[in-house]
C-alpha cells in the first residue's frame, strides 16, 4: 500500500456494527421456479427501467462451486439482490440477518441451508463449510465485518461503501494489509463497474480509445425529503455527508481508468431542514449535496456530484473526455480505428440468473466477476482493494474539504 497524507485514527465507535436496514418482504419463488425478489420500493437504484444488451451466451468457466454465505437483508434487500443463488457455480450455504424473522426470509429466497443471529457468528463457526461471504449489512459495518471475514480465511464481497467516513479512515491500510496477507479474493460491489456505461468506457480506454483523460464527470442524484425514503440501521443514512457515499459517482473514472485522485476541492451545498441547518445527525453535517473537483492520477480533472438535496432528477450517470475521444450520450466520439474491433457490450449471463435492471442491470456481473477470480486463475476482479479504497477514501477528503470552505486537500492513494 502507497499513501500520499496521513490517516486519521478515530474509530467509528457512534455507528457500531448491529444491525441491517429495516423493510418488507413478498415471497420470490414459485412451483419450483428461482426468481429475484422483487424490487424493493421507489429506491434509487431499484427503480430503473433497462433492457439489457449482451454480446453471445455465457460460457462456463467451472465445473466447482463455491459455497457463500449472505449476511444483510433489510429495506434494499441486497443479500437477495446480486443472484448468488442463481449461479450455476454457487451453493448458499449460511445466511444471516439480526432480526429473525429478515433473517427467515433471506434463507428461504437464497435457499441458504443454515442460519445464524449475526454476522460474526457466521463467519466464526462456518469454518470450512465456507468458501465466501457476501457483506450486505450497514454501512457502518462493512470494513470491520471484512476484516473479521479475511482473517478467518474467506473471499468476500462487499456491498458500498468500503469504510465510512473519517473516523474508519484506519480501516484502510488494514484492509489493504488483509487482502495481501489473506491471499483471497476481495472486491466492492460498486455497480458503476458494470453499468453498461462504465463498462464500455473501460474498454475504450483500455484500446486507447480515450488517450489521456482530460476531463471525467460522476453524478449521483438521489434527492430524498427530510429523513429519506430508505430505512437504515441506528438512522446512519440520517443526514450523511453525502461524499461519504462517494462511490456511485467515482466509479465512472475510477472503475474505468482504475487510477486515483491526487488532490481534491469540494463545495458543499447546504439545506434548511433541521436535519443539516441545525446538524441534527450522527455526523454534524451541514451539507445535503456535495460537488468535488478532483486532480487525477493521470494529470487530467475531474467533476464527481452526490446529490441529495437536488429535486427534479434522480439517476447516475458518467462522461469522459479524452484527447482522442469522447463518452457521451452513451455514445463514443472519436478515432473510430483506435477501439475497432473492441468489445464494449456485456458478455451473457448464466441461464438462470435474473437481470432485474437494478442499478443498470450491474448486479448480477459483479457477482459473475467475484465467482470467476475465485475460479479462474489470473482473473482479476474489477473492484479489488485498491480500486474500492481509491473510490471510497476520495470521498472522505472531499467532505473534509468541504468543511475546510473548500480548501484544497491531498487525496491518498493505494495499491496492492
Amino acid at each position: 500500500m502507497k499513501t500520499n497524507d496521513g490517516l486519521s485514527q478515530m474509530r467509528f465507535d457512534g455507528i457500531s456494527r448491529k444491525g441491517f436496514f429495516a423493510g418488507a418482504f413478498a415471497a420470490a419463488a414459485s412451483m419450483g421456479v428461482r426468481a429475484a425478489p422483487p424490487a424493493p420500493g421507489k429506491i434509487q437504484g431499484f427503480n430503473e427501467s433497462f433492457e439489457t444488451k449482451t454480446e453471445g451466451p455465457w460460457e462456463p468457466f467451472s465445473d466447482r462451486k463455491v459455497r457463500v454465505g449472505i449476511a444483510g437483508y433489510g429495506a434494499c434487500r441486497f443479500g437477495a439482490m446480486f443472484s448468488f443463488q442463481d449461479h450455476p457455480n454457487v451453493e448458499v450455504v449460511a445466511a444471516t440477518d439480526l432480526d429473525p424473522e429478515r433473517c427467515q426470509k433471506l434463507a428461504k429466497v437464497v435457499h441458504a441451508k443454515r442460519t445464524y443471529p449475526s454476522a460474526e457468528e457466521m463467519i466464526d463457526k462456518e469454518g470450512a463449510n465456507m468458501d465466501a461471504v457476501f457483506i450486505a449489512t450497514d454501512a457502518a459495518s462493512h470494513a470491520d465485518l471484512v476484516l473479521r471475514a479475511l482473517d478467518r480465511g474467506y473471499h468476500v464481497a462487499s456491498a458500498v461503501p468500503a469504510l465510512l467516513g473519517e473516523r474508519q479512515l484506519d480501516r484502510a491500510p488494514m484492509l489493504v494489509e488483509a487482502v495481501r496477507k489473506s491471499g483471497r479474493v476481495y472486491t466492492l460491489f460498486e455497480t458503476t463497474a458494470f453499468r453498461p456505461q462504465a463498462v464500455a468506457m473501460r474498454r475504450i480506454y483500455e484500446a486507447g480509445g480515450f488517450g489521456m483523460l482530460a476531463y471525467t464527470e460522476g453524478e449521483y442524484f438521489h434527492h430524498s425529503i427530510g429523513k429519506g425514503s430508505v430505512g437504515s440501521y441506528k438512522e446512519w443514512r440520517i443526514g450523511l455527508p453525502p461524499q461519504y457515499y462517494p462511490t456511485h459517482s467515482n466509479g465512472f473514472y475510477t472503475c474505468v481508468t482504475h487510477g486515483h485522485f491526487t488532490e481534491v476541492n469540494c463545495v458543499g451545498i447546504p439545506d434548511d431542514d433541521p436535519i443539516y441547518k441545525e446538524r441534527k445527525n450522527l455526523y454534524q453535517n451541514p451539507f445535503r449535496s456535495e460537488i468535488a473537483f478532483f486532480r487525477t492520477s493521470e494529470g487530467g480533472s475531474a467533476r464527481m456530484t452526490v446529490a441529495w438535496g437536488l429535486p427534479g432528477y434522480s439517476g447516475e450517470l458518467g462522461r469522459c473526455f479524452g484527447t482522442k475521444g469522447c463518452f457521451r450520450n452513451d455514445r463514443y466520439a472519436g478515432d473510430n480505428a483506435l477501439i475497432k474491433g473492441v468489445k464494449t457490450t456485456r458478455e451473457g449471463l448464466p441461464p438462470g440468473m435474473v437481470n432485474n435492471g437494478h442499478h443498470g442491470g450491474s448486479h448480477p456481473y459483479l457477482t459473475d466477476d467475484f465467482l470467476r477470480a475465485i475460479l479462474v486463475p489470473g482473473h482479476k476482479v474489477c473492484v479489488d482493494v485498491a480500486t474500492a479504497l481509491n473510490t471510497t477514501v476520495a470521498g472522505v477528503y472531499a467532505h473534509l474539504s468541504a468543511l475546510k470552505g473548500g480548501e484544497t486537500l491531498k487525496v491518498p492513494s493505494f495499491s496492492l
